[in-house]
This record gives C-alpha cells, sequence and structure tokens, in this order.
C-alpha cells in the first residue's frame, strides 16, 4: 500500500455532486497524486460488438453516474476504500476505433504501465473485446490467472465473420494463449440459447464451470457463492462483468440483452459473498448508454465498480494483517529462543 495518507473524493457536503470534474466518484486523477494503489481507467472501444454498438460511451455515462455514489463507507463489506488506500482515475486509454488488432494492443501498452506486483486495476468498457488485452497485460505481471466472469453469454466462441477477436470470442482465445489457470475459471449467469448445443461442450474443453440463471432458481446464491469460492480457492482472479448478466429490466442499455436475467440485488450478494478472493484485476463491460432512457445501467455498473473496489480493499486489507501477525510470531518465537 502506498505510504502517504490517501486523497480522498471531493466531499460532497461542500461541493454538490453534480459540480466539478467528472472523474470517477469524483476521485482524483492520477497525476494528482504521488503515488497510487487501485487505479480506474476508461477503455471507450467498442469495434468488437456483434449487434448493438455504442459501448465505446460507456466510460464516460459510468463515470458521471458515479457522482451518485457516496463512496466514503460500504455498510455490507465494512471497509472505507476510498480513505483505506489510494484510488486514483487514470482516463481512458486511446486507441483506435478502426483496427481491432491494433486496438488490443494499444490496450494492453497503455494498460501495462498501470499495473503490478502492487497496484491493482479496474477498467469501464467498452465492449468485451477490451478483457483480452487486459488478461495480457495482467498476464505480464502475476502469470495466468482465474477467471470469474458474470455474463448472459459464454464468449468463447471461436470467430464471428472470421474474426478470431472480438466481444464474443475473447476468452476462448484467453485459454489458447494460456492465460488462464487451467479448471479454475467460471462463468456466471449464462442464459438463453446458443449457436449449438456443442457450444457448451467445447466451454467445459476450455477448463470452465457454468452457474446458469436457471440454476440459481434450484440452489439459490449461498450455494452459488459457496460453488464459486470453492473453485477459485486462492487463485489470483481476474473479475469480467458483462453488464449484460443482468435481466434488461435492470440493465437495459447493453448491445445484447438476454431475458430471464439476474436480479441487481441478486448480482450484489453474489459478489459481496465473495469477499475475501484474491482479486488481481476487474473490468465492467458493455454498458452502451443510448439504449437507456433513463441512466438505470450505468449507475447499476457505477455500483459495480464500486464493489469491486471495495473487494480488493478489504482483500489488501486481510493480507497487510496476516504480515504483521506473521511479523509478531516471528519476534515471539525470537525472544523465546534468546531467552
Amino acid at each position: 500500500m502506498t505510504t502517504h495518507k490517501p486523497i480522498g473524493p471531493v466531499d460532497a457536503t461542500k461541493v454538490p455532486r453534480y459540480a466539478g470534474l467528472g472523474t470517477f466518484a469524483r476521485l482524483p486523477q492520477i497525476d494528482h497524486v504521488p503515488d497510487y494503489d487501485i487505479a480506474i481507467v476508461g477503455v471507450p472501444f467498442d469495434g468488437g460488438t456483434s449487434f448493438r454498438p455504442g459501448a465505446r460511451f460507456g466510460p464516460a455515462a459510468v463515470r458521471e453516474a458515479s457522482r451518485l455514489l457516496r463512496p466514503g463507507y460500504h455498510p455490507e463489506l465494512d471497509v472505507e476504500p476510498v480513505y483505506e488506500v489510494q484510488v486514483v482515475d487514470a482516463g481512458d486509454i486511446a486507441c483506435t476505433p478502426y483496427d481491432i488488432t491494433r486496438a488490443v494492443r494499444e490496450i494492453e501498452e497503455q494498460a501495462l504501465p498501470l499495473i503490478s506486483a502492487d497496484k491493482k486495476l479496474i477498467s469501464i468498457g467498452g465492449d468485451h473485446t477490451i478483457a483480452l488485452p487486459m488478461l495480457r497485460a495482467l498476464n505480464t505481471v502475476h502469470g495466468p490467472v482465474a477467471l470469474l466472469h458474470f455474463d448472459a453469454h459464454l464468449d468463447t466462441w471461436d470467430t464471428y465473420f472470421d474474426q478470431p477477436v472480438t466481444h464474443g470470442t475473447i476468452f476462448r482465445r484467453a485459454f489458447e494463449e494460456g492465460l488462464l489457470v487451467e479448471d479454475k475459471s467460471m462463468h456466471v449467469g449464462i442464459r438463453g440459447p446458443v449457436y449449438d448445443r456443442n457450444d457448451f461442450l467445447r466451454d467445459h474443453e476450455f477448463g470452465f464451470q457454468i452457474i446458469r440463471c436457471s440454476d440459481l432458481d434450484v440452489i439459490g446464491v449461498p450455494a452459488a457463492i459457496e460453488r464459486v469460492k470453492e473453485r477459485l480457492g486462492d487463485t489470483p482472479v481476474y473479475v469480467s462483468i458483462d453488464i449484460d448478466v443482468l435481466d434488461p429490466s435492470y440493465a437495459p442499455g447493453t448491445g445484447t440483452p438476454e431475458m430471464g436475467g439476474l436480479h441487481s440485488r441478486e448480482l450484489l450478494a453474489l459478489l459481496r459473498g465473495l469477499n475475501g478472493i484474491n482479486i488481481v484485476g476487474a473490468d465492467v463491460v458493455e454498458v452502451a448508454p443510448a439504449y437507456d432512457h433513463a441512466d438505470i445501467t450505468t449507475v447499476a455498473a457505477a455500483t459495480l465498480v464500486f464493489d469491486l473496489l471495495a473487494l480488493m480493499v478489504n482483500r489488501s486489507k486481510a493480507e497487510t494483517n496476516a504480515v504483521s501477525l506473521d511479523d509478531a510470531r516471528e519476534l515471539q518465537a525470537a525472544s523465546w529462543t534468546a531467552s
């Protein structure tokens, strides 16, 4: 963790939340602090979409919706994330809207300097294509990671129109490139029809397990949480949340909505129930604000980013406390030896 006292967001009791610069939750910009622990970065790219475009406007809209947050204290997770570590807004990654291959390379190159062994990154998309360069950058620092993927769709298909990298193919590419820890990754929230009955067989061959929305109707949220925690263990995890994991009634502003999705409260319960897992990176993607008349989707996305932030801070605190306890034990053992 950084050694300086964290600089928090603008005080909403002194400056109205609708005023001032529109950084995420009105946090400081990255160049306004001496160091940071967690950065939030926008990736306004939607060149990999297969149906409704518009997620390029997601980062700006989610930041605007984040003005509604009161980020000082998270009651359910009992943490003050923006005051316990230094969190910053790292602005947007600039990438071409015309060439997927080049854009993916640019995203990876610009994300990599923001990540280190003690610096974490949450990205706001953008379509789901951005998860592949983020995983590549993360692997440079952490090696292969487990993937916890909240989505209506598998995103492990092979190609669209002969294109190997799109928002529906990234996790197949990630598996092929060795970016994922084998037999640790998991999809949650899958639903709806697929192109072929063998899609699920192939997905299983890539090392994924699935909790479908219909499974939650049977086993419930607590059992789903236990299944995910057992699967992930203490492996470093990348959490990728496609906003279409929510039912369209809770997130209409997305490119490929599917009926029968998670309720917003279910998704928050699932996420908060995973408190303690080793999240080293995360994204919230596929927010396309033009399809939402009342900012419902962007408020949901901003809340999810804040929850991911809180989970990361709680894990960092637990690791720091564990190190302190180990130091105390070593000192105690040394004193016994000396006596």
